[in-house]
């Protein structure tokens, strides 16, 4: 018989073959186990199984990405892709130890096995995927205007015909006048040592507008809607992925297919109540057919 003709067999059985199937299905049992067994000796897909838990590399101290909540809990994006992983592995989102560490280590503690996976906010780059992999992106980040809910101006489209009146700081970097002039190009623009200090200027009105990461704007603007306003315009976009050891395809495979699920698929409870809770925003629905992902 070939598979056409099986097809059509199959089809031929209705709603009756298809209940049967159920049961046959119903008695096949999956061990996470024994599967991994099947994956390469040194893949850490087996250690992590074999260990009980996995080990996160993250930060404390970036919402809303990683940061302590009032309750003194690690929660945030990057934290709730960590706990997807380890509800994927073993069906239990808490079965995850979450290590602390400076940006400049989320490569080495990859590298040297310290964690099996980072998950910090960081953005893909050709020049990184020389020395980790990276899983497939879990956010596209931007850069965004964040303005005051009480200004005038507070849109973009008014930000924009304010002309060389309008005044936006930015986080002093090489490239930060040339970023905000590629959408207000006559603005003047006031570069600052630190976030914190881009921020205050805004609110002290010393500027109309300040140009800072989108998931920032979306998380000020809709934990704090009397004090910020998202005037409606991001650029420049960057992919945050998950930073893995090198050489590891089935512990790559795995994370890329668990995040694939809980963001287009139909494991996706966790994925969006925390899109919801940190950036304000419902994810796109899923449409059943053609995959866009």
């Amino acid at each position: 018989m070939n598979d056409t003709s099986g097809r059509r067999d199959f089809l031929k059985l209705g709603m009756a073959g298809l209940a049967t199937a159920g049961v046959v299905g119903a008695a096949v049992t999956v061990d996470a186990q024994k599967a991994a067994a099947q994956a390469a000796p040194d893949s850490l897909l087996r250690t992590v199984l074999d260990r009980g838990k996995l080990i996160v590399g993250t930060g404390s101290t970036n919402a809303p990405w990683h940061f302590e909540n009032d309750a003194g809990e690690l929660v945030g994006m990057d934290i709730t892709m960590g706990r997807i992983l380890a509800k994927g592995l073993f069906d239990d989102p808490t079965k995850v130890e979450f290590v602390m560490q400076d940006p400049a280590q989320r490569i080495p503690n990859v590298t040297t096995n310290k964690v099996d996976i980072t998950i910090q906010f960081m953005t893909m780059s050709a020049q990184r995927s020389q020395l980790v992999n990276f899983s497939r992106p879990y956010y596209v980040e931007g850069v965004a205007l964040l303005s005051l809910p009480t200004a005038e101006n507070k849109t973009f489209d008014k930000l924009l015909a304010g002309g060389s009146a309008t005044r936006v700081s930015i986080l002093q970097n090489v490239d930060a006048e040339a970023q905000v002039h590629s959408v207000l190009p006559e603005c003047q623009v006031m570069q600052i040592d630190t976030q914190a200090n881009v921020l205050q200027a805004l609110e002290s009105k010393r500027v109309d507008a300040a140009a800072v990461d989108l998931s920032t704007v979306r998380w000020l603007a809709s934990r704090n809607p009397d004090r910020y306003f998202d005037a409606g315009k991001s650029w420049l976009s960057m992919l945050y992925g998950a930073a893995l050891r090198q050489g590891d395809l089935d512990w790559l495979t795995f994370v890329n297919a668990t995040f694939t699920i809980a963001m287009f698929g139909h494991e996706n409870a966790l994925y969006d109540a925390a899109f919801k809770d940190y950036f304000g925003q419902e994810p796109p629905a899923r449409h059943p057919g053609f995959p866009a992902i």
